[in-house]
């Protein structure tokens, strides 16, 4: 058995999920924490959020997120498509920063207009 805490909505329950009964999930309070427990346990994701060096704007860095979740292995591979990424302003917000990331369809993309200083 395998216990986590959902993450979905601000409830917070805590899940209870086995893995050897095809990953029943009990604990939860609506239908989203079912579905959250055996992703969690089957194959884990998550959001990625960060920033990127830009030029020519007010703030040194804009920062970024990836448009989905992507496997939680690939985090750090993920990162490393950031580094010596730098941006010129003026960027728009969901500008595509890096396509493709690790090859999972997903892009890094801006979360904030920077304007040209």
């Amino acid at each position: 058995m395998t216990e986590l805490i959902c993450i979905v909505c601000p409830r917070g329950c805590h899940l209870q999920v086995d893995p050897e009964n095809g990953c029943r999930v009990r604990g939860n309070q609506c239908p989203r924490g079912e579905t959250y427990g055996r992703d969690e346990l089957i194959n884990p994701t998550r959001m990625i959020t960060s920033t990127v060096r830009i030029k020519g704007a007010m703030y040194p860095r804009c920062p970024v997120k990836t448009s989905a979740p992507i496997p939680k292995h690939l985090i750090s591979e993920a990162m490393k498509a950031l580094d010596g990424i730098t941006l010129n302003a003026p960027v728009k917000c969901g500008q595509v920063v890096v396509e493709n990331v690790c090859g999972t369809g997903v892009s890094f993309i801006t979360t904030r207009d920077m304007q040209q200083l």
